[in-house]
């Protein structure tokens, strides 16, 4: 009865081998570049990113020379982005662009690049999270600038090149905004010549802002606070004769002024 017993248990082991082996085969084998293609769109339609990316990564892997491979890493990389995978969708733009230098897609794919690091910066939120917004280093708004950058200079007559040039002027303001929250962070703690320091970057990396007043002004209450009384008066020189009559001088710092549009409807 004991042998009995084992012999079933043997059979069941085998079977259940068996099961888990006819389990994890590939059902893609054999499938031509053009069905895995073909299907990954199908994937893509249906916003299933995970089989979307089996479909193109098998593609990529079988297929590494044909014109559908190059076409996959166009759409490997967005379906990670939309997967909330940006590392990932940022290293097959890298393949993209080491392997097909020049070829058609390139536009889209620096394109794909400044919306993957196209985040509003972190020290605008410092308002609600309460952390030092010095510490905060909106590294991504600046590499996606650079992405929208080279894509209006390479391709101007690109079709993303009207809605890049959009996100690069609010990039802008949303950097010279940034460099000011983190002025008035030193300057509400009296670290007068930090504030100084960073309102000067707006006056001077930022031309045409409009959050420049309020840089202006910042650098002006700092060369006071710092009994400096020749530069806080060629500050306000400067800020009267491009801001005059400036509502900050009777309101402060406290009341906001001036809204940089929203982006986030283009995500």
């Amino acid at each position: 009865m004991a042998r009995l017993a084992g012999v079933f248990v043997i059979a069941a082991a085998v079977s259940g081998c068996g099961a888990l082996n006819k389990a994890e085969v590939d059902p893609t084998i054999g499938w031509s570049a053009e069905r895995l293609y073909q299907e990954a769109r199908t994937e893509i339609s249906d916003a299933n990113w995970v089989d979307a990316r089996q479909r193109l990564e098998a593609l990529e892997a079988r297929y590494p020379f044909g014109g559908y491979a190059q076409q996959a890493l166009i759409d490997l990389a967005y379906v990670n982005w939309k997967d909330d995978e940006p590392e990932q969708a940022l290293a097959a733009i890298d393949r993209f662009q080491q392997q097909y230098p020049n070829q058609p897609g390139t536009d889209y794919m620096l394109y794909l690049k400044g919306l993957i690091t196209f985040t509003p910066p972190s020290a605008l939120l410092s308002e609600f999270t309460g952390q030092n917004p010095a510490e905060r280093d909106p590294k991504g708004l600046r590499e996606s600038y650079e992405a929208f950058k080279e894509l209006i200079n390479r391709y101007p007559d690109s079709r993303y090149t009207p809605d890049a040039k959009k996100r690069m002027t609010w990039i802008v303001s949303a950097l010279a905004e940034n460099e000011a929250i983190v002025a008035q962070y030193y300057y509400d703690r009296a670290a007068y010549l930090a504030a100084i320091n960073r309102a000067q970057i707006v006056i001077t990396d930022f031309e045409g802002v409009p959050v420049a007043e309020k840089a202006l002004y910042i650098m002006y209450m700092s060369y006071d606070k710092l009994n400096m009384p020749e530069l806080r008066d060629d500050v306000k020189r400067v800020l009267d004769t491009n801001f005059p009559n400036s509502a900050y001088y009777t309101e402060g710092l406290k009341e906001a002024r001036g809204t940089l549009w929203n982006p986030i409807n283009w995500f």
